[in-house]
């Protein structure tokens, strides 16, 4: 899925213009990469295309704190309302659930604070035969 595919997943999702979407976006995944481990970024990046995933480097430093302060970075990354942040940052969670392995979706919500249980939609299981 190329950078412009996923943003469109996430406008339609979120029902917010792509150029929105798309500045929300990259805002969500650098914001995630400052939250999770270099390691964690490096993995998820490798399931993501190279537009997408560049977005994943991280910036250094990890931060720290719970759901509410995430979202306010993303608002202030991409310049946008708080809500439309947590719209957008929903919308981006669901759209990397349905991009890569279950696993590696899993291995991400694990480094994510209990906060974050909210934005996440539940992990598909796979079907159990009988």
């Amino acid at each position: 899925m190329r950078f412009p595919l996923f943003v469109e997943a996430v406008a339609r999702r979120a029902e917010l213009p792509t150029d929105e979407a798309a500045t929300v976006s990259r805002a969500v995944l650098q914001t995630l990469a400052d939250r999770i481990t270099a390691d964690e970024a490096t993995d998820l990046a490798a399931q993501l295309p190279d537009d997408v995933g560049g977005y994943l480097e991280p910036g250094g430093t990890a931060t720290t704190g719970g759901a509410v302060d995430f979202l306010y970075r993303v608002a202030e990354r991409a310049a946008v309302d708080p809500a439309v942040a947590e719209v957008g940052a929903v919308a981006v969670l669901a759209t990397l659930r349905d991009t890569v392995t279950v696993g590696e979706f899993h291995d991400l919500v694990a480094q994510l604070p209990k906060g974050f249980d909210a934005m996440v939609d539940p992990i598909p299981r796979p079907p159990y035969d009988v």
